[in-house]
């Protein structure tokens, strides 16, 4: 059976999972792009190193968020959300890495896979590495679906 998540169930899959796909236009082209990704109960919080998706996002704010929970190919759930992409800086940037920190830290198996482009200091914050740029997605559309 095939149908439409209530908006409880599409909050349970965007609370519950950590890899997002962002779908972004620019210059004439789609990219879409997997991410690690924390969720506030508004917005994906994500970072980023400066690339492709940062550049189109920065020309055109208005993308796309697809968030999957599979766990066979007959029962799955997959929301797909719309908003706008909002750079981060200064304390909102450095709440957003503690919020992703926070999230990814239980389902680290090595070093490098929990961001790390902060250090916090007893009294005080560093800024963000060189290049790294933190952001939030604010959602303002989302719908899923779902089979079992």
């Amino acid at each position: 059976m095939v149908g439409a998540l209530t908006p409880a169930q599409i909050e349970e899959v965007l609370r519950k999972e950590v890899v997002a796909r962002i779908g972004c236009y620019a210059n004439g082209r789609p990219y879409v792009v997997p991410i690690t990704y924390a969720y506030d109960g508004e917005s994906i919080i994500g970072h980023s190193a400066h690339g492709m998706k940062i550049d189109m996002m920065r020309r055109n704010p208005h993308v796309c968020v697809e968030v999957d929970h599979v766990d066979d190919l007959a029962n799955w759930r997959s929301v797909i959300a719309w908003g706008r992409y909002e750079e981060l800086s200064g304390e909102a940037a450095f709440g957003a890495i503690e919020l992703l920190v926070k999230r990814l830290e239980p389902l680290a198996v090595s070093q490098t896979s929990v961001p790390t482009h902060h250090h916090a200091r007893p009294h005080g914050r560093e800024p963000l590495a060189e290049g790294v740029v933190a952001y939030r997605i604010r959602l303002t559309e989302k719908t899923g679906r779902f089979e079992r």
